[in-house]
Parts: C-alpha cells; sequence; structure tokens
C-alpha cells in the first residue's frame, strides 16, 4: 500500500492561508452576526464604533484560539479519519509548534479587546477559554458534546451583550441558549459525515448513540428550541415586529434545512452545514439591524 507523505510545513506568507484554513476563518460568519445581534439589542442602538471594533477583536480571537485548541487537541484522531486527515496539522502543513504559537497569539487578542470592555469582561474570560479546552475531550465519552459546543458558543452574544451593558440581563441569556440550541443541532447533523468512523473508533456523538435517523429528531427539536428562544429574547428586549419578523424567517431556513438533510447523504449535510447557517445567522442579524434602524 502506497505511504501518503506528509506536507513541508508553511513558511513565512504561507503561512497566512495555512492558519485561515486552520481555523476555517469562513465560519466565522455562523456566530459573529449573533454577538453583533447581542451588542445591538442591548440598548437597542448602535454601540459607539469603539467597542464595536473591540468586540470584533474579542470575537475573531476567542474563535482562533478556540478552532487551534480543538485542532491541537484532536490532531491524534484527525490523522486517523479520512475526512479530516488533510486538516493543517495532520498533513503535516502546520507543526504543533506553530500552533500553539498561534493559539498563544489569539489567546492574546482576546485578553487585549476585553481589557478596553467594561471591567466585568476581565473576570468573565476565564469561562468561554475554559470552555474551549473542555469541549473536544467530551466527543470522547458523551453524545450531548454537541451541547456543549453549543453552549461554549452561545457565549458569544451574551459577551457582546455584556460589553455594552456592562451587566446581565434575561434577553442575552435568551439569546445564547437560542444560538446554543441552533449550533448544537447543525453539530449534529455534521456528525453525520462521520458517524461511521466514530461508532469505530469510540467516538460519542448523536448519531452513534441515536442512529441517523433518531439524530435528525434530536435536530429538530433543538432547532424548535432555538426559534422559541430566539422569539422570546424579542419580548425580553423590547423588540417589535420586525424582529420577530425576522424569527420567523430564521425559522423558515431551520425547516428547510432539516428537510434537505432527511436523507443524510453527504452533498446535503455540506448544503445544511455551510449555506443554510450562513443565510440564517445573516437574516438573523439584517433584521436587528433593521428593528434597531426603525425602532
Amino acid at each position: 500500500m502506497a505511504t501518503t507523505r506528509a506536507a513541508a510545513p508553511a513558511h513565512g506568507l504561507a503561512l497566512v492561508p495555512a492558519f485561515f484554513g486552520l481555523v476555517r476563518f469562513a465560519h466565522t460568519v455562523f456566530a459573529l452576526p449573533f454577538a453583533l445581534s447581542g451588542a445591538l439589542l442591548a440598548r437597542m442602538e448602535f454601540p459607539p464604533l469603539a467597542t464595536l471594533g473591540w468586540i470584533l477583536l474579542a470575537m475573531v480571537g476567542a474563535r482562533s484560539l478556540a478552532m487551534a485548541l480543538n485542532r491541537l487537541i484532536d490532531a491524534r484522531i484527525d490523522a486517523r479519519n479520512p475526512r479530516t486527515s488533510r486538516r493543517e496539522l495532520p498533513a503535516g502543513r502546520l507543526t504543533t509548534g506553530q500552533v500553539v504559537i498561534f493559539s498563544a497569539s489569539s489567546l492574546a487578542a482576546l485578553l487585549v479587546a476585553v481589557s478596553q470592555l467594561p471591567s466585568i469582561t476581565w473576570y468573565l474570560w476565564p469561562i468561554p477559554v475554559a470552555a474551549f479546552v473542555v469541549y473536544p475531550y467530551t466527543k470522547r465519552f458523551t453524545w450531548a458534546c454537541h451541547l456543549l459546543l453549543g453552549c461554549t458558543i452561545g457565549i458569544a452574544p451574551v459577551g457582546a451583550w455584556i460589553a455594552v451593558t456592562g451587566s446581565f440581563a434575561l434577553a442575552p441569556i435568551l439569546l445564547g441558549l437560542g444560538v446554543a440550541c441552533w449550533i448544537a443541532g447543525f453539530d449534529v447533523i455534521y456528525a453525520l459525515l462521520d458517524v461511521d468512523f466514530d461508532r469505530a473508533n469510540g467516538i460519542h456523538s448523536a448519531p452513534v448513540r441515536f442512529g441517523p435517523t433518531g439524530a435528525l429528531w434530536v435536530t429538530r427539536g433543538l432547532h424548535l428550541a432555538a426559534i422559541g428562544l430566539l422569539a422570546g429574547t424579542g419580548v425580553a428586549a423590547g423588540a417589535g415586529a420586525v424582529y420577530q419578523a425576522g424569527v420567523a424567517v430564521c425559522a423558515a431556513v431551520l425547516a428547510y434545512e432539516n428537510a434537505i438533510v432527511a436523507r443524510a447523504d453527504q452533498r446535503r449535510v455540506q448544503a445544511a452545514f455551510g449555506n443554510a447557517n450562513m443565510v440564517l445567522s445573516m437574516t438573523y442579524l439584517a433584521f436587528v439591524v433593521a428593528e434597531v434602524v426603525l425602532s
């Protein structure tokens, strides 16, 4: 059997696309619109540009750190999985040392950002960072790993709200839970791609635990809960009809997403994971912006 030769580690300018691939930078569009929405809903107005800038830096730093830690912790699993073996670490395009340095730089960006935001954010930043470390290990012992991933990303809009107001409230909690259910639901869909590998290698997921058909019902339940929580967010935040119309559109997008993966083939899973979720997050932000402008 032929042996696949590892790629040479990237250096210089070649590190840029390698790191973009490592953190799947394009997928930032899934969570960032909800974080920005949390900042806008906090006072139903546009925060100062400086505040939005620091929130943006915090979100990018946090997500980059989360993905880099995930890739470091899961490197050996990724190397065994044919679908993930071509990722930057197992393929040799990045070294462990390079990813560790990237992780430290991402953490530094996060810390710089929160140092410029209300002091409460400085005391809270260890919570998401701890979640970034814990989440990759959960797939080794529980199918509920999808829920922890959702809660980890759901921290983003809560953090953005606190960055604007300096305090907690019911609305951002509901929004964070709504995002958590949405993320967990589509992560269950994504796990369909690896169900055979996961079952053979002792990796836990909803598709392994309940089978593909049962897992899709888990997703439907989570997405139904997400819509209810997003609607409740609007009520708690004092948003009006424009916001709720956006939630209705998001519900339609989730209904489409669940419909196209009914057969759970790879093409449909990729379409649901990429296209539908990107449309949903951007749609939600657009309606929040419209609500703020028109209120």
